[in-house]
């Protein structure tokens, strides 16, 4: 690792996908992720890559495609209705096996929405957002480090999976400055896979890409369910603080996980039994972390929408067996002594079996 460096999270996240070998990009000035087109604008020529300011989302998101046919690290990011006009690129993504980051620094929504930060996006990421039969990894930094070393790993997990990863990052992570250590700079080998499209003689066999099941047919669904039971198996990612003996736990996922880290030392400091679950994937969901909370009488997310989107995840990973509060709202991040009082609150209530 490098030496500290103050940077902010978009110019850090940018930065490490270069480090990661990435050498392709293509995307569309949005706020509150502008700054990652602004930065590779000219960080990239100065590594021998390729950047493209494209006409539109659409544009850029099928130019990763072309790019990732060839085996290249491509990237591609945007924000709110950005990203929603990805969906159909990232769909072509995964139904022709192809490895590709996808970065979405949330906002709030619907429509238009507006530039503040937001958490809104937790469906659309996590249940695939365009049409088919698919899902994609879904990593969810809290800080300017993490945007960082998430973005490095993602590009190895795209091509462990030949499958899209994408980045729930969010406008407070984006725009926030803070310090960080950059990963080293490696090499990426665009001939080294047998399956990209390649220049050859007339003679050769040619390759193409294409929707994986016209050549796969009826094995195309084990394929499938074999790749999808690997990454659920494998690769669930998440932290724990003071889970163990906690009658609540919080769990929330970037910047509300931080307001979360607050509310429990807060509430332990006031004698109350409270711990925290932070997603760091958010698709496969970390339901091998709830079984820490062998203590709990109640969950609570946190998040920066009003339909409470993540906890249809926790009652799936806990069985439905113990109840599922939600505190957050659209518009502002958490206040800490809020969050520990609505705790105390859900913590009397589920001692004297009230549930409403």
């Amino acid at each position: 690792m490098s030496e500290r460096v103050l940077m902010k999270g978009n110019e850090a996240l940018a930065e490490a996908a270069l480090r990661a070998g990435c050498r392709f990009f293509a995307g569309y000035p949005i706020t509150p992720q502008t700054e990652i087109l602004e930065y590779l604008s000219w960080r990239m020529d100065e590594v021998g890559g390729s950047y493209t300011q494209a006409e539109s989302e659409l544009a850029a998101v099928n130019m990763v495609f072309g790019a990732a046919s060839g085996g290249a690290r491509a990237l591609t990011t945007s924000s709110g209705p950005g990203f929603s006009l990805k969906q159909e690129g990232i769909s072509y993504l995964c139904a022709s096996d192809l490895p590709a980051v996808i970065v979405n620094v949330m906002r709030i929504g619907s429509g238009l929405g507006d530039i503040a930060q937001g958490q809104g996006d937790y469906w659309q990421m996590t249940r695939g957002g365009g049409h088919g039969d698919y899902r994609t990894i879904v990593l969810a930094p809290n800080s300017v480090q993490e945007n960082a070393d998430l973005t490095y790993l993602a590009f190895d997990l795209a091509e462990k999976y030949r499958h899209p990863v994408l980045m729930a990052s969010d406008a407070a992570i984006g725009q926030m400055i803070e310090a960080v250590e950059l990963p080293e700079f490696k090499e990426h080998d665009i001939d080294k896979f047998d399956w990209s499209v390649k220049g050859g003689k007339i003679t050769e066999k040619y390759r193409k890409i294409q929707n994986i099941f016209y050549s796969m047919g009826p094995a195309y669904e084990d394929f499938l369910r074999e790749k999808y039971a690997k990454i659920e198996a494998e690769e669930q990612r998440w932290e724990s603080t003071a889970v163990e003996d906690a009658e609540l736990v919080f769990v929330a996922f970037g910047i509300s996980s931080r307001v979360c880290e607050e509310a429990v030392e807060g509430a332990r400091a006031k004698g109350l039994k409270v711990g925290l679950i932070r997603p760091i994937t958010l698709y496969p969901f970390p339901v091998k972390a709830f079984e820490e909370a062998k203590k709990v009488k109640a969950f609570m997310t946190n998040e920066m929408n009003l339909l409470a989107q993540m906890t249809d995840d926790v009652r799936l990973a806990t069985g439905c067996k113990i109840p599922v509060y939600h505190s957050g709202s659209i518009f502002s991040i958490s206040d800490t002594q809020e969050l520990i009082a609505r705790a105390e609150e859900v913590i009397r209530a589920a001692k004297g079996g009230d549930r409403t």
